[in-house]
């Protein structure tokens, strides 16, 4: 896929937009080598929940916004988001099938960020669920979705299968997932 975003970028300030909202562009390590070294500090016990929470109101803000700068609606909405996660690198992302009747989903995400990264800059390899960042994301997207259609359930979303839980290559080789990580999204 090549990408074929709209990025500007302010000559007076730097600030890199992306359909009017701001962005920010960073090497894949560096983000990753915060997000683990966070986790570390803080505990996964507590840092999941917050990342959900922080994930889920961004995806929601998100789809608010590019609704509106699209005119798009519902499905095509969270479709669009996925379509842009996958062109700004964060891996591959696609449903597996989504209802937007019943709030259910599942999202299929292959090259993922927090797969790809391990083994490289310090990254360590872990043979775990890594990826359970993007399940905010994707029950907030969902959310905006079905309240953008006036219905009044609310999702919830978790990763049921990671890449990285598979065997890979030895510490300090950068791993190649034969395998995709999978995420429910269900109602409350």
């Amino acid at each position: 896929m090549t990408p074929q975003l709209p990025i500007d970028v302010a000559a007076d300030s730097g600030i890199w937009t992306t359909d009017g909202l701001p962005m920010i562009y960073m090497p894949r390590h560096f983000f990753v080598n915060n997000h683990v070294e966070t986790e570390a500090v803080v505990g996964r016990e507590r840092y999941a929940p917050a990342l959900y929470k922080a994930g889920h109101r961004s995806a929601h803000f998100w789809c608010q916004q590019e609704a509106v700068t699209h005119g798009l609606k519902g499905l095509a909405v969270y479709r669009h988001y996925l379509q842009r996660l996958s062109q700004r690198g964060w891996g591959q992302f696609a449903f597996l099938h989504a209802d937007a009747d019943t709030g259910c989903a599942q999202v299929r995400v292959a090259h993922s960020v927090f797969v790809l990264a391990q083994g490289i800059a310090g990254v360590p390899v872990q043979r775990d669920r890594v990826c359970y960042a993007f399940a905010g994301w994707f029950a907030g997207a969902m959310d905006w979705v079905l309240e953008s259609g006036g219905s009044r359930l609310r999702t919830t979303c978790a990763e049921d299968r990671c890449a990285a839980e598979h065997a890979g290559p030895a510490e300090g080789a950068p791993q190649q997932p034969q395998q995709h990580c999978i995420f429910t999204v269900h109602p409350l």
